[in-house]
């Protein structure tokens, strides 16, 4: 019997540059945002879903400064054989207002690129592009421009879309004080 050949992400991406992006931007979508947990000594870890790995701590990434200070303080007692500066209660507390703090700073961002775009797309009024839908559900369907890279909702012609589809659309609106880019999908 042969074995069901596995691709890695450089095969997909080398089969098929156009739609990598895409496809690698839907699986963080759906895998959702990280959180900073505490593990609690003699527990289960719960290690990191992704790497499919328990044994793990990251720091060094510039948005996680107080993370990092966290962590040094805790491998800085364990290597000088002094207790540890926090208690289990507090670093509870810190995971949880830092993965807040994260999914703020996250939101910001996000609006903020959407913002831009708006600005960017503010005198293309009318014009047709080509997109690949990357999200479709009861709240409404999105694309992604393929050029210039900004992503806006369907409001008109969305019926019958799929995640992954490369449509063409005209851009209908931009409203960049509330991030919003509205499209209307060109053809069947």
């Amino acid at each position: 019997m042969q074995k069901p050949s596995q691709s890695s992400s450089s095969d997909r991406k080398k089969n098929d540059p156009e739609h990598f992006p895409d496809l690698s931007l839907t699986i963080v979508k759906l895998l959702g945002p990280g959180e900073y947990v505490m593990l609690e000594p003699g527990k289960e870890p719960t290690g990191h879903f992704s790497l499919a790995i328990t044994d793990y701590t990251h720091a060094t990434a510039p948005n996680r400064r107080y993370v990092d200070l966290v962590n040094q303080r805790l491998l800085k007692s364990v290597l000088r054989g002094k207790p540890i500066p926090y208690t289990s209660t507090k670093l509870v507390e810190l995971s949880l207002w830092l993965s807040d703090w994260e999914k703020g700073s996250k939101k910001v961002e996000r609006f903020m690129r959407k913002a831009a775009a708006a600005l960017l797309l503010h005198d293309k009024i009318g014009d047709i592009f080509d997109a690949l839908v990357t999200g479709a559900s009861q709240k409404g369907t999105y694309v992604r421009l393929l050029s210039p890279p900004a992503e806006g909702r369907v409001m008109q012609g969305e019926r019958g879309l799929v995640v992954g589809q490369k449509i063409r659309v005209r851009l209908l609106k931009t409203d960049p004080y509330n991030g919003f880019i509205d499209f209307e999908r060109i053809g069947r």
